[in-house]
């Protein structure tokens, strides 16, 4: 499933052992990652009710070196980057000057650097917006994709696999919080993460680790009673736990209070920075004319991405992304509908049945 529009997909480093596990391989974010490893519906219990292991390749990374770091970063993102200390981190938006959502982007506090997370799938547009406006600072940009990859744990016994293999106790950290660490002697960092009560951990390494990495960690999670899992139900995981995908759920058509963003991706008191005169126009009105919601569809298929959603006959708004639950009578998803039929409980239609705007993960 790829909302992204690419045309050539980039190939995680972990293909080949992902297709001699027997893995069917798709395009996720612009990548080949797996669809599943056999069982979509085991793994997604697998990451709901034990642990689970993700391959995140589909990532590109930069490093903001210099004196000048942390006050042009704060000036072009969204989030207050300037007080974050040492191993914080946060998520921000990069908005074109019309406050639509160029890219979203996770930066991370280091003695030495900002390291900023976002998308292999917009790299080049991505890493060109950053580095256009250093003209005076003393700022150096390094693109640092091709030296590193990611794959992820989570799950309800993710932190306690983690402690286990590293000391490292996530339920003592805050999101986002990064630890230097090592796997079976492996440099890596850990990246603490939450997705409502289910704690993850981001594990980053040396692209050339990226390999026996992997197998260690497979093991492990296989040890403690999970595996393995790939995007079909680690999208059914996301939808249900309420959290939009950029590509697919937002992204150059939207403005952040239209993606639900507002609260999670924005600072309202760190001061200028590109795309803040339309955050601002929005806030101060308080009301936007369509909002991405959570949708409960009944009906014998799964809306594809951009099915119309209609009421009284008229289009009224569309799918961005949707899902079966296992051992449920109905889908799931995420979509767009004016501000008339966005209200939680409103009812539409789609080509295939009828859809109830929803709150996830409490409606579920």
């Amino acid at each position: 499933m790829d909302g992204t529009g690419t045309e050539t997909a980039l190939e995680t480093p972990l293909a080949e052992i992902h297709r001699k596990a027997g893995a069917k391989l798709g395009v996720w974010f612009g990548c080949t990652l797996p669809d599943d490893f056999g069982d979509w519906q085991h793994e997604y219990f697998l990451a709901t009710q034990n642990v689970a292991l993700i391959d995140k390749n589909h990532r590109a990374y930069a490093s903001f070196t210099g004196p000048d770091r942390v006050r042009y970063v704060n000036a072009i993102l969204t989030n207050n980057i300037k007080d974050l200390e040492a191993s914080q981190g946060n998520l921000s938006l990069l908005l074109n000057p019309q406050g639509r959502i160029l890219a979203e982007i996770e930066t991370q506090a280091q003695p030495d650097r900002l390291f900023c997370i976002s998308y292999a799938m917009i790299r080049e547009r991505w890493l060109e917006t950053l580095e256009k406006f250093i003209i005076m600072d003393d700022v150096t940009l390094t693109d640092d994709t091709p030296g590193y990859g990611t794959v992820a744990i989570e799950g309800p016994s993710a932190a306690k696999l983690v402690l286990e293999l590293t000391g490292i106790d996530l339920a003592k950290s805050s999101d986002f919080a990064t630890t230097p660490t090592t796997v079976d002697s492996l440099p890596c960092s850990i990246t603490r993460r939450s997705f409502g009560p289910i704690l993850a951990a981001d594990i980053l390494a040396p692209r050339e680790n990226l390999e026996s990495l992997w197998k260690i960690l497979f093991e492990k999670t296989k040890a403690a009673g999970g595996g393995a899992i790939g995007y079909t139900a680690l999208s059914a995981v996301r939808l249900a736990q309420g959290i939009p995908w950029f590509g697919y759920d937002f992204g150059e058509k939207q403005i952040p209070h239209e993606a639900g963003l507002q609260d999670s991706h924005i600072s309202y008191t760190k001061g200028c920075y590109t795309g803040q005169e339309i955050v601002e126009r929005v806030r101060s009105r308080g009301q936007v004319n369509r909002r991405r919601v959570d949708l409960l569809f009944t009906g014998l298929r799964v809306p594809s991405a951009g099915e119309i959603l209609t009421a009284d006959g008229q289009a009224v708004g569309l799918v961005t992304r949707a899902a079966a639950l296992p051992s449920k009578p109905f889908a799931i998803g995420m979509g767009y509908l004016r501000k008339e039929n966005n209200a939680p409980g409103s009812q539409v239609d789609w080509a295939g049945g009828a859809a109830k705007v929803a709150n996830f993960p409490d409606d579920l």
